[in-house]
């Protein structure tokens, strides 16, 4: 008789070792760069709040709601079962969680219903903690919040819109807007013909008999959000280009002719709908004088791109901390990721830019709140440093998320390990609100007609001034090219803006051994062309206990 094989137990080839486990939950504000940045910014009354957000945000439920948001990608319906044009978007269950705790959260508009110091800060540090569930929903939250000063240019519309606009009650549905509890507000601005170039825009107004009132015909290429209640889109009047209002449903209860002509197919952001919609007689309201669009809306682009970079930040925290977290549970070569040298230099320069990207978002967050209340000191410095902040932590994003993700290797490749995602968002935040260049571009126009932003950035500087010769050295060096500046020079000289202000900050704020490393590498050239380059004798230790705590 031929004798019967061994058996193996039946599950033995399925025994999984040597993985991490589940990240949630985890508590997304265990940040010592926000926490303290939320203090420092005048804020520091939300950091209950913004802790037990950041609990809730690294939960397991909020976690997989920002999972499912993305798997099940909003639909289109155009029309009714009868024929009739609807122009809906089905959203997941999972998205509508999202925003709601979101809006409840003070995400959207809130802050300009709140008096106290630190409103925008502590919203701008929420975002940064909520943003580690999903980036999508966080477009809508932004144009809402980004809204309310532009529409302050019409007094009128304000009275009526912005208390809806500022309310903390999610209420979706196309309804008429003064009958809900809450509005959400998205923008139209560029055209298929133009692009950035919003001045080539082809959708015209014309004025009817009523004052104020205009009907537009036109057809956006790019417009978010399908589903807020109301938008501010920017059209060829009789007086040039201007700012409307354009409610998606009229005061009568009917439908305002808003046909969505399909939902983009996009890289990433796919839990969020963007549309092209067509104007067809559509009704809106004047926002502003005729011919002042770009003025009036400018408020609007201001506030959005302040929230790039708080997103871009968010996204570079969200994967050091799931790099930190696979590296400290996997092992290779007979030791923990996380105890081998060249992994650590690798998490320790990552942690750089994150600090170094997290302080600098809350500090044009105090900028932007102090210029609220009037600061024009304030409000100078943060023209220029939210164009230089926009151009340069969103334009880190993309390289830094491929290192994160190549931290879990073949792992993070797979959709499953959510590393995939968060790549494919990043790139959006740096052509999101003007891409690299119109940023660039827009530093040295302002440099140029508005003299008080030179002088507030160098003032800014010059804080730190006899701290770090390499950083001395730098600004000095800025000062020539400044005068020199040109087209070509734009982005060099916006980079070294940027990374001069970052390493005040640090040299500032953040601990010696932080300031050092970031000095030693960005600013003297100590450094490689890709992370983990970091010199010997740079304190990886202290760097990697502060931004990845046991």
């Amino acid at each position: 008789m031929v004798p019967m094989p061994e058996q193996s137990p039946p599950s033995a080839t399925h025994d999984v070792t040597n993985q991490p486990p589940p990240l949630a939950p985890y508590d997304a504000s265990a940040d010592a760069a926000l926490l303290e940045g939320l203090r420092r910014e005048g804020a520091g009354w939300a950091e209950d709040d913004v802790r037990a957000l950041g609990l809730r945000a690294g939960g397991a439920e909020a976690q997989e709601w920002g999972e499912l948001a993305n798997r099940h990608e909003p639909e289109l319906r155009t029309h009714d079962r009868y024929g009739n044009r609807v122009d809906e978007v089905d959203f997941h269950p999972s998205w509508h969680h999202l925003m709601r705790t979101a809006v409840a959260e003070g995400l959207a508009g809130t802050p300009w219903a709140d008096d106290r110091a630190g409103a925008h800060v502590a919203r701008t540090a929420g975002g940064l903690v909520w943003g580690h569930t999903e980036a999508g929903h966080g477009c809508p939250t932004s144009m809402t919040y980004a809204a309310v000063p532009a529409l302050r240019a019409q007094p009128d519309l304000a009275k009526v819109y912005e208390p809806l606009l500022t309310s903390r009650e999610y209420d979706p549905g196309l309804r008429v807007p003064t009958e809900k509890r809450g509005l959400l507000a998205g923008m139209g601005m560029t055209e298929k013909q133009g692009g950035s170039d919003v001045r080539t825009n082809t959708t015209v107004a014309t004025p009817t008999d009523e004052p104020g009132v205009y009907t537009l015909r036109g057809h956006k290429w790019f417009t978010s959000a399908p589903m807020c209640d109301v938008f501010l889109v920017l059209a060829q009047a009789p007086g040039g280009l201007s700012c409307f209002l354009v409610p998606r449903v009229l005061p009568d209860g009917s439908r305002n002719t808003f046909r969505i002509q399909r939902l983009k197919d996009k890289l990433g952001n796919r839990s969020n709908a963007s549309s092209e919609p067509e104007f067809d007689r559509t009704v809106a309201w004047l926002v502003g004088p005729e011919g002042r669009g770009v003025k009036t809306i400018i408020e609007m682009v201001n506030c959005t791109r302040l929230d790039c970079v708080m997103s871009s930040a968010t996204l570079m925290r969200k994967t050091l901390v799931e790099a930190g977290h696979h590296a400290r549970h996997r092992s290779a070569f007979g030791a923990r990721l996380f105890d081998q040298p060249l992994m650590r230099n690798v998490l320790a320069d990552l942690a750089l830019e994150s600090e170094a990207a997290t302080t600098l978002t809350l500090r044009l967050a105090g900028a932007a709140d102090r210029a609220v209340r009037g600061d024009e000191e304030e409000r100078a410095f943060r023209r220029i440093a939210t164009a230089v902040g926009k151009y340069w932590v969103t334009k880190r994003g993309p390289a830094f998320t491929a290192e994160a993700l190549e931290c879990l290797g073949g792992n993070g490749y797979v959709e499953d390990s959510g590393m995939p995602r968060h790549y494919r968002e990043a790139p959006l935040l740096s052509i999101w609100e003007g891409s690299g260049n119109v940023n660039a571009l827009d530093v040295l126009r302002a440099l140029g007609r508005e003299p008080g932003s030179a002088e507030s950035l160098f003032g800014e500087l010059a804080l730190a001034r006899g701290a770090d010769a390499r950083l001395d050295a730098t600004v000095a060096s800025l000062k020539r090219e400044l005068a020199a500046a040109d087209q070509l020079s734009a982005r060099r000289v916006v980079e070294r803006m940027a990374l001069a202000l970052q390493a005040s900050l640090l040299v500032r704020h953040a601990p010696p051994e932080v300031a050092d490393a970031f000095c030693a590498t960005r600013l003297g050239g100590d450094w490689g062309h890709a992370f983990g380059t970091l010199p010997p004798g740079t304190d990886l230790d202290t760097i990697l206990d502060r931004a990845l705590p046991a």
